[in-house]
């Protein structure tokens, strides 16, 4: 084997380099002690132990292709995140999802506040600083933005590789702090994890994490006689009727449907507008409208929207009530349920709730497509499309007033805005940008991967002589600080003083860091899906914000 590696080229050692990076941090990721792991952070380490060993060795790598597979595998992440979170993103910015997100983003602000305080005080260089600030809230894409931000502003190949130290000092600890964050809220305001679950579960079902319904029986003597389509507020504004029962029969509504007086509706909307809704009808009622009922004619299906005429399409102009007979009562895109309205769109991936008789639901299925093997399809054009043009968003200089030179989004910042505005569009033309959950978090893990093994094999050789010859150790403790301080005051003023519950707040302590492993861990005190709905409704907000403050931070402070 030593006698073969002479006769390799720059480009084969680049390869097996990053190949072997790749397979031992993947390897090292997986170890877990005490409930911890590495994860994808074990590429990083891998890579600077490769590195240390090449520069032993003597051996040397294509400079041109490790630039190429480092920022090319940065793109490819991002990219695909924008992908995942982009219909939900602007969702989660709503109503119960703002305050979850305000914390989260004050925790982000404090972090850079706490950095930022660390550079004057202690006069850290602005390269370690924002690798510390990355590697401290364990989040590998703010690395990528730093390393981009730095290259854009002219920083020499010692600059550039310095945030790969600071990150891999500074990460073994952004993991286990907000570990330590967690259980020291939950020893001080002795938490009770079972009743806080409890907590949680009464108010969501008092809530709209899914869209609520509601049986009502009309007593407002002022709608006898009146078609459905007359009711204020029915149909386009959101709330829709499903089912009704009139005479003893189980009938699909329509628009032209009349109501009388005992009729009685199902009704599906946001909880607030249904309320509204039922004091218009009547009265709520606990008696089963249930489509399952023996001898009635009408069902229903859940279709996944997969035919390319429909898409972006609004439901006015489908006309699927008057040409087919059929009700529309919900809408899924990415896990989120979006309230029916006569404008509402359906996009690629969308499962709808159809209402109607057996014969109407399968001719609806045939114009909607319900072919659940294309959401198995990749729609390549559609995301090499998106990656030029966030490209070319991430290339254009945006001067803003008081700062010192113009703000680039960056290799990192521009491929995900694109891709979270592209997802949220779902398809345009001959483009579509749904992408399949296993295929994203495949493309995802690949292209984070590329990047931590050039950015270890790069920073290899200087990693031990800083940790034991340099400031390392002390780099170490202003990580802690970073992790620590923004945790702590977040944690406790919204546990203390905004009585957040516990397992929510555990929810947004790991998506304030993007942290999966803090995640699991706060999943593993309760079997409630608290923590892991706070997660997702902070994550797409504070990944953005994590890719940009350190690019924020190199272009005030270098």
């Amino acid at each position: 084997m030593t006698s073969l590696i002479p006769s390799l080229n720059e480009v084969s050692l680049t390869v097996i380099a990053i190949s072997i990076s790749g397979a031992l941090g993947l390897l090292l990721g997986r170890l877990e002690v005490r409930g911890i792991r590495l994860g994808i952070g074990g590429v990083l380490f891998a890579g600077i132990a490769m590195g240390d060993i090449s520069a032993r060795l003597g051996l040397h790598y294509s400079a041109e292709m490790m630039e190429f597979i480092r920022e090319f595998g940065l793109i490819l992440f991002v990219f695909t995140i924008g992908i995942q979170v982009g219909p939900g993103f602007f969702a989660s910015l709503r109503k119960a999802g703002l305050q979850l997100n305000l914390a989260a983003a004050c925790i982000v602000a404090l972090g850079v506040l706490v950095t930022t305080a660390i550079h004057f005080a202690f006069g850290v260089p602005v390269p370690v600083l924002v690798g510390l600030m990355s590697g401290a809230v364990t989040n590998t894409p703010g690395l990528g933005a730093a390393t981009q931000a730095l290259s854009d502003m002219g920083a020499g190949a010692a600059a550039v590789a310095q945030p790969s130290l600071g990150y891999a000092v500074a990460y073994p600890f952004g993991i286990i702090g907000i570990l330590i964050t967690m259980l020291l809220i939950r020893f001080v305001t002795r938490v009770d994890i079972e009743a806080e679950a409890e907590a949680y579960d009464t108010a969501r079902r008092k809530g709209a994490a899914a869209l609520p319904s509601l049986n009502v029986v009309v007593r407002n003597a002022n709608l006898d006689g009146m078609t459905l389509g007359e009711v204020p507020g029915l149909y386009d504004d959101g709330v829709v009727a499903s089912r009704m029962k009139t005479g003893g029969d189980l009938i699909l509504p329509k628009r032209d449907t009349v109501v009388h007086s005992g009729d009685m509706l199902h009704i599906v909307g946001p909880q607030d507008k249904i309320k509204g809704m039922q004091i218009i009808l009547g009265e709520a009622v606990e008696t089963s409208l249930s489509t399952q009922v023996s001898g009635s004619k009408l069902k229903w299906a859940r279709m996944v929207v997969t035919e390319k005429k429909v898409l972006g399409h609004r439901l006015r102009s489908l006309g699927l009530e008057e040409s087919q007979g059929v009700t529309i009562s919900r809408i899924s895109r990415a896990g989120v349920e979006l309230p029916v309205m006569a404008d509402s769109t359906l996009e690629f991936g969308d499962i709808v709730t159809v209402v109607g008789g057996p014969a109407e639901i399968r001719e609806t299925r045939g114009i909607l497509g319900d072919q659940s093997k294309r959401l198995d399809e990749v729609d390549f054009p559609g995301v090499f499309v998106g990656i030029a043009l966030g490209v070319l968003l991430g290339s254009i200089p945006l001067a803003i007033p008081g700062m010192p030179a113009p703000l680039k989004l960056g290799l990192a910042g521009g491929p995900l805005v694109v891709a979270i505005l592209l997802g949220r569009l779902g398809s345009f033309g001959p483009f579509q940008w749904f992408m399949p959950p296993v295929a994203n978090h495949a493309l995802r893990e690949f292209g984070i991967i590329l990047f931590l093994a050039v950015v270890g094999l790069k920073a290899g050789d200087q990693f031990l002589d800083t940790l034991l010859n340099g400031d390392g150790f002390a780099w170490v403790g202003y990580g802690v600080l970073i992790t620590l301080i923004p945790l702590l005051i977040v944690g406790f003023v919204a546990r203390v003083m905004l009585k957040f519950n516990y397992l929510s707040l555990c929810g947004v302590l790991a998506g304030s860091m993007t942290d999966p492993p803090a995640l699991a861990f706060a999943n593993a005190q309760s079997a409630s899906p608290a923590a892991a709905v706070a997660y997702a409704s902070v994550y797409p907000l504070v990944m953005g914000l994590r890719i940009f403050a350190p690019q924020l931070l190199v272009i005030l402070l270098l």
